[in-house]
């Protein structure tokens, strides 16, 4: 049966999606600098679950104060964040849409300048002045993003994704490059992936079964290598404990960087993976209907979207309404950002994106 972007989605445990457009989570530097939930986020986000994003994931949400990544991070690793969270999760769930947050930790990507020390990793690394966690510092992250989930769904959200992606601080652990640590955390790939598998069975235990679990990954930089992802991820699937897996390819279209990877594309590799029961998506340059269409038939369970639901709202609607729909072309003006629901910050962090504001 053919795979169209409107079709209902069913994951393991139990919650469906109702349809196959996931909002990205996406960096916006428009909440409170002690984490709390601005206006600006709430409207951001909720005008995308009223443009039918059958799933909306908030941005990467940290869950220690010395992880923050960006200023005006939206937090998680306060109890005070909690009645914010609560609002946001009722307003995206008003429009039908599933609702779920990115639990995230910079690790050696945190601007000093803005958590006031210098950033952890997973061993000492002079390039980006930052220390190595110790042991009890390493068990104490597990324990705050399993505590962090535990506020995400007293806080009403559907579920989490795990960010192991983008060089924040659980692909720092991944990473044989970044990680030379000599404990049971360091070494092979069973002691590097050993944090990703124990905080996502520690979120599957304390948050219960029927709890969206998702885990974000990605396949190159950062010292990331093809084939141990790809063994990380079969692994994740094998045992269980996640629903969704988020792949995060930069450019769905591409082929790997490593050259004795080239035989296929980077998005083929993956679906090369026996899924059984966990769903999974991709996000990377998925801008047109016509690119929706593409993935989909590729084998994906849902598509991640991102620059295309900054410049519509209502995007999946549009492709909905015609398979060959095209956005808007950039550059675009502030009057326009402001009228789809960004706010000031973020208009201005766009711009950073080179010719997107014009």
């Amino acid at each position: 049966m053919e795979t169209t972007p409107e079709m209902l989605l069913h994951f393991p445990c139990g919650v469906a999606m109702k349809n196959r457009f996931m909002l990205a989570p996406m960096t916006n530097t428009q909440s409170f600098e002690d984490g709390r939930l601005s206006d600006d986020e709430y409207h951001w986000l909720t005008m995308r679950a009223k443009g039918q994003f059958g799933l909306v994931m908030t941005c990467a949400s940290h869950v220690q104060e010395i992880g923050k990544g960006f200023p005006g991070q939206l937090g998680i690793f306060s109890d005070q964040h909690i009645t914010g969270h609560q609002r946001l999760s009722a307003g995206i769930k008003a429009h039908g849409s599933l609702a779920v947050i990115q639990l995230h930790h910079a690790g050696m990507r945190s601007p000093a300048e803005l958590i006031g020390q210098a950033p952890v990793c997973p061993s000492d690394s002079g390039k980006h002045g930052a220390r190595g966690l110790s042991l009890q510092e390493v068990q104490q992250l597990r324990d705050d993003f399993i505590k962090a989930a535990l506020r995400a769904k007293e806080s009403g959200y559907d579920g989490v994704e795990v960010h192991g992606a983008h060089g924040y601080i659980l692909t720092q652990f991944l990473s044989s490059k970044i990680n030379h640590r000599t404990d049971e955390y360091g070494g092979g790939l069973t002691n590097r992936a050993r944090l990703l598998f124990e905080i996502v069975n520690g979120i599957r235990t304390a948050c219960g079964h029927e709890f969206l679990l998702g885990v974000r990954l990605s396949p190159e930089r950062f010292g990331m290598d093809l084939l141990e992802v790809k063994e990380v991820c079969q692994r994740l699937i094998d045992e269980g404990q996640i629903d969704f897996l988020d792949i995060s390819l930069w450019d769905c279209f591409k082929l790997p960087h490593e050259e004795q990877f080239q035989d296929k594309s980077l998005l083929a590799h993956f679906a090369d993976l026996d899924f059984k029961q966990v769903l999974w998506t991709v996000a990377g340059k998925i801008q047109t209907g016509k690119q929706v269409r593409e993935i989909l038939d590729a084998g994906v369970d849902f598509v991640s979207i991102g620059r295309s639901g900054i410049l519509h709202h209502d995007f999946p609607l549009k492709v909905m309404e015609d398979a060959d729909f095209t956005p808007t072309d950039t550059p675009v003006s502030k009057a326009y950002l402001r009228q789809e629901g960004l706010g000031e910050k973020f208009i201005k962090y766009m711009q950073r994106w080179e010719g997107f504001v014009g």
